[in-house]
């Protein structure tokens, strides 16, 4: 009886977790913010004057590119100092470490690039699960950083780590979480129980590639969008079926998919890199995903994840070691409307009418989300170079991080409904 009492506790938390808990709060409490589409409810950010936005603390932390997420008082991290992954909460006022959850790793990248974890953590409810580079998946509560459950999914399922390892960031929905894992046996994606981290489901052949599922509506019915190396896959949350799939995949063997899919009511937009380019689909009443409209020309992305206001698509066009654009198309046609100058990758998120770009230099640009053309309206060097993570904006509050620390800056925002 208590054991059936503790777990409706917890999946009633997880239940309310991503939803308006986080309205409430400003919090960002997964991959792309509360609805996983890089938008943060509210009003646009104030230009900031000429001295640049106000620095409200820093924190220094170890490597990879997991990003930060919010929930309430804590900002958490997951990074690395020599061979110990750490989840790391750190004060939202003051950026002080409250705790921390250790875990030991022996990944080692095969380029020498980051040894880091690259998933960012996702918080539901009172937990906060994470998906570590070696493919390990595990439960750490949200108060004071004590472990729940842990299982080494990558080793469990003879995971292939890819080139970069395990870099998925973990989506819950209801009572499951789950990851793109790449295993053996029909483990390419794969869903355990939140309470005792048993295995529920596992679906698909695919190997894992780089992007991250994310949770839609098609039919009147909840359904997972999985982009994985071999393409686009739709599947039922409850078991993990397969209810429909499309390929979505470069010839060249150095491919990844590493832009997270865009959900909207016109369909799912999908981009990547190595001539595979990008396209609306549409899932038909029939049940099989169609495209409306492909390309290579307007928005092919190489690492980070675009974002949508209406019917324009912001996002950064081109390979990162080739150079970048951030690129606005027309999602209905997939037109371009505008190119920026070249600037190499970044992130972008959607904040009210504002685009808030992050280089991977470490530059912060505030630019209109229009469009008409590309319009920066400030921009300040905050951090230094190789900044790959994604970035947080909770509230008024911008959190980003480069290979050395962790900065959150202030981003006062008009009141909703201000500016026509």
């Amino acid at each position: 009886m208590i054991l059936s009492f503790l777990r409706c506790g917890w999946l009633l938390a997880v239940g309310l977790s991503l939803g308006a808990v986080d309205a409430a709060r400003g919090d960002w409490p997964q991959h792309l913010g509360p609805d996983r589409n890089g938008t943060a409810p509210g009003g646009s950010p104030i230009p900031w004057p000429t001295a640049g936005p106000g620095t409200v603390w820093k924190a220094e932390v170890g490597s990879g590119f997991s990003g930060p997420v919010v929930a309430g008082d804590l900002v958490l991290l997951h990074h690395r100092r020599e061979d110990r992954e750490i989840l790391e909460a750190f004060d939202r006022a003051t950026g002080k470490s409250r705790w921390q959850a250790t875990q030991t790793t022996g990944y080692t990248d095969d380029f020498g690039f980051d040894d880091g974890p690259r998933g960012t953590p996702c918080i539901a409810g009172e937990w906060v699960y994470t998906f570590g580079a070696e493919g390990r998946l595990s439960a750490v509560r949200l108060l004071d950083g004590k472990p729940g459950w842990t299982v080494p999914l990558g080793k469990e399922t003879k995971a292939d780590k890819g080139f970069f390892g395990f870099a998925c960031s973990p989506l819950v929905v209801s009572n499951r979480v789950i990851v793109q894992l790449g295993g053996e046996d029909g483990a390419g994606v794969v869903a355990l129980d939140v309470v005792s981290g048993k295995r529920v489901w596992k679906s698909t052949e695919d190997e894992a590639g780089y992007a991250s599922p994310v949770v839609g509506q098609f039919g009147g019915q909840q359904r997972i969008v999985a982009f994985n190396r071999a393409g686009v896959r739709l599947l039922d949350p409850s078991d993990g079926k397969v209810l429909a799939a499309l390929p979505w995949r470069s010839r060249q063997q150095a491919s990844v998919n590493a832009a997270t899919p865009l959900v909207g009511a016109d369909g799912i937009f999908v981009t990547s890199s190595y001539n595979a380019g990008a396209g609306l689909l549409r899932w038909s009443s029939g049940g099989a995903i169609e495209p409306v409209w492909t390309n290579d020309d307007t928005l092919s992305a190489h690492i980070s994840s675009p974002v949508r206001r209406g019917n324009w698509i912001f996002g950064f066009h081109g390979r990162q070691e080739q150079g970048a654009a951030l690129h606005c198309i027309e999602a209905s046609t997939g037109r371009l409307q505008w190119e920026s100058p070249r600037s190499g990758v970044g992130s972008v998120l959607l904040a009210g009418q504002t685009l808030v770009v992050l280089l991977e230099s470490g530059e912060l640009i505030l630019a209109e989300a229009s469009g008409e053309s590309w319009k920066p309206l400030c921009r300040a060097q905050i951090l230094g170079s190789g900044v790959r993570a994604g970035p947080a904006l909770a509230g008024d509050l911008f959190l980003a991080r480069d290979r050395r620390q962790l900065v959150a800056v202030r981003l006062p925002r008009e009141p909703v409904g201000q500016r026509p």
